[in-house]
């Protein structure tokens, strides 16, 4: 296992009140895997997906990744070499781009090189293959303002693989897309995940996007379970009324 996370718990502070997110949250992935998470909206999946990727420290419990020298426990890192290991070994893709407007989709792409330490020309061409990549050759000098959502979302993918990782977590990715655009970003998150060797985890509200990972897990009540391909699109929820109907994006 190259991820694993053991006993989980993250609970919050309100007042005198302590609000408990989840707890005994047991999850493995493998080498190379592509997990979806999904869930209904409030249990808890971005939170999770931040306790995994050490954005956020477990209240209970610990996260273990293994990078290629071991087993190595989130919870026995401090905050800077926690930073750095994100840096070098996670790339992060989320509903929203984040890409700085001031900057080109180029330069977007370098920082996390250049916060590694990569020498500035380095940093340059590196940016350059990632952004080729994802089909934006064309659009190195161009800022976000003069992007389509897909390409801003593109420029961001190529910006959490600048680094090389072995890792990457996105969280509703194409969630802020319309249908077609969202579908043509997933292909090529998932073409990238296999030409790269990735080992993903996807939050995700969208069961046609889930059901092409390798394994879906469902969060709910606090608690992970794997579904069959078959369960993930017969998914139910309901909606304001108080009635239950099928809902093809749980």
């Amino acid at each position: 296992m190259v991820l694993r996370a053991s006993n989980l718990a993250r609970r919050y502070r309100s007042g005198a009140d302590e609000l408990l997110i989840f707890e005994d949250v047991n999850l493995e992935v493998r080498q190379g895997e592509m997990v979806a998470i999904i869930g209904e909206s409030g249990s808890g999946k971005s939170t999770l997906l931040h306790l995994l990727s050490g954005l956020d420290r477990a209240s209970a419990g610990d996260v273990y990744f293994d990078s290629g020298s071991g087993a190595r426990p989130v919870a026995g890192m401090d905050e800077e070499a926690l930073a750095d290991f994100r840096n070098r070994q996670i790339g992060f893709v989320w509903q929203q781009h984040y890409l700085l407007p001031e900057f080109t989709a180029l330069e977007n792409v370098m920082m996390p090189l250049l916060i590694a330490g990569c020498a500035p020309a380095q940093a340059r061409g590196q940016a350059r293959q990632g952004l080729e990549q994802v089909g934006l050759g064309e659009r190195l000098t161009h800022r976000a303002g003069e992007l389509s959502g897909g390409e801003q979302q593109r420029v961001a993918m190529a910006r959490a693989l600048a680094n090389r990782p072995r890792f990457l977590m996105a969280d509703e990715p194409t969630g802020n897309l319309d249908e077609r655009t969202g579908a043509a970003l997933f292909d090529l998150l998932r073409r990238l995940h296999q030409q790269q060797g990735l080992t993903s985890i996807v939050v995700t509200h969208n069961a046609l996007q889930a059901e092409r990972c390798d394994r879906v897990l469902r969060l709910v009540e606090g608690q992970l379970h794997e579904l069959h391909q078959s369960e993930t699109m017969n998914e139910t929820a309901t909606d304001g009324s108080g009635s239950i109907q099928v809902n093809p994006y749980v």
